[in-house]
């Protein structure tokens, strides 16, 4: 793997991940993953499919923990706490890094209490201050002003694009310090999906978003900088525009241009 540090300089570093090795009982998944993820940036993560981008996705957050038989070594490091460290607070971790899955999941709720949920579960019950984060979580996520006057709507009536925008609003509502993305925008159509991506490059100067995508031109337009990942080894890692344009790996360069993939 290629990484080059000078693209990093001056930049705060948010997550540090070194020597990671993840395994699905017997079988390893991740081969020795060291990445520094810079803050308040977008970095993509690119790759064919099956090649380990959202199983590493979710080790910034331990959501692998809740599948049986997985097993990690190594180090993940988020403002240089150790996220797996014996006595690691696991809902605080997921607290201040939030996640959006590929297929838009909105609870079958009111569109208030979607983004009210995770609130509620961490302590707040004055209505007076769940009304402030709601509106607050939709106007961020881009959402108010198509919903304010339905917030006692079911959220399942909302369009494929609106409720996959509900999703980063609840993923907002607990003001999270990272955002997980896993290919939020696959299953959209052309619209929505820009409609996401316009989001994303709004909350990017207050989040720092990681964002798994298939679509090499989504990356290209989004990112800031990319990790291109195959079979479980991370390949390269740089600026976006680097990465699409000189990358250093020959590998990197044929899944850029497409000869394979």
């Amino acid at each position: 793997m290629v990484e080059d540090v000078h693209q990093l300089s001056g930049l705060e570093t948010k997550v540090e991940v070194t020597n990671l090795n993840f395994y699905y009982g017997t079988v390893q998944a991740l081969f020795d993953i060291s990445m520094n993820i810079p803050a308040r940036q977008v970095t993509a993560l690119i790759g064919p499919s099956g090649c380990g981008k959202s199983t590493f996705l979710r080790t910034l957050n331990r959501m692998n923990d809740i599948i049986d038989g997985t097993r990690i070594d190594g180090r993940v490091q988020i403002d240089g706490a150790d996220i797996y460290h014996n006595g690691s607070n696991v809902v605080a971790l997921r607290k201040k890094v939030g996640m959006v899955f590929q297929k838009s999941n909105p609870f079958p709720k009111t569109i208030f209490d979607n983004i009210a949920y995770s609130p509620r579960l961490h302590g707040t019950k004055n209505r007076h201050a769940l009304t402030e984060i709601v509106e607050r979580s939709l106007i961020r996520a881009a959402l108010w002003d198509e919903v304010k006057d339905r917030l006692d709507r079911s959220a399942l009536d909302l369009s494929g694009g609106q409720q996959q925008r509900l999703c980063i609003a609840r993923a907002l509502a607990v003001d999270p310090e990272i955002l997980l993305l896993d290919e939020p925008a696959s299953a959209l159509d052309p619209r929505s999906t820009a409609r996401v991506e316009e989001l994303i490059t709004q909350l990017r100067n207050d989040y720092t978003i990681i964002i798994v995508t298939h679509n090499m031109q989504q990356a290209a337009r989004i990112s800031d900088f990319t990790s291109f990942f195959f079979e479980g080894r991370q390949i390269e890692f740089g600026t976006t525009k680097k990465i699409f344009t000189t990358p250093r790996e020959k590998q990197t360069e044929d899944y850029i241009t497409g000869r394979f993939g």
